[in-house]
């Protein structure tokens, strides 16, 4: 603000509005971004539907899941909207339906009828864990090789992720794969 001398009224500068203008902006926005429902993490009872299946959203039952198969990747939908949580990436889930008798005992208790959900962001640079070694029952993102492992809370075994992939945790209701908690970690990965 400055001061013209010819009247004492105070003046505001072009730039001044303009940030104003950008703040109330930015404020509206974020604001809308923390309420809007498609962006909300995954929360208990949600269901998960497939990501890009043909159709209206459908919930994943352990049936559809190949055992040992490859990984389906999902996304939380709150059962009572319908409102499938896909306005952000860090919402992305990994199924996967393995053996229950080879899991750790954390696993299992994140586990519903043998289907594992881990966020599907790799913890290192946030690129998508999507290669599944079926052979040694190992996930690998393709970004920088980092491998987890999905029978033992999705630990890292190699490669620079720093930490595990947070695990979603699951139940069964009516049949269908729901999600029991929030994930057990922060999905996504760290800035440096």
């Amino acid at each position: 603000m400055r001061l013209d001398s010819r009247c004492g009224i105070r003046r505001i500068g072009r730039r001044a509005v303009l940030g104003l203008g950008l703040g109330v902006a930015l404020g509206a926005r974020l604001g809308l971004a923390q309420t809007d429902p498609i962006r909300e993490r995954p929360k208990e009872n949600d269901l998960l539907v497939a990501i890009g299946g043909p159709g209206a959203p459908q919930p994943l039952k352990p049936d559809d899941l190949p055992p040992g198969g490859k990984p389906t990747m999902a996304w939380p939908m709150d059962p009572q909207a319908s409102t499938v949580r896909s306005g952000s990436r860090l919402n992305k889930v990994l199924l996967l339906r393995l053996d229950p008798d080879r899991f750790d005992p954390a696993t299992k208790d994140h586990a519903a009828d043998g289907v594992v959900a881990y966020s599907a962001v790799c913890t290192h640079a946030g690129c998508d864990v999507v290669t599944w070694h079926p052979d040694r029952r190992l996930l690998e993102c393709p970004c920088h090789s980092s491998v987890y492992d999905p029978m033992e809370g999705g630990k890292v075994v190699s490669g620079p992720a720093p930490r595990s992939l947070p695990a979603l945790p699951l139940k069964i209701a009516d049949g269908r794969l729901v999600v029991a908690k929030p994930f057990t970690g922060r999905a996504g990965f760290q800035q440096t």
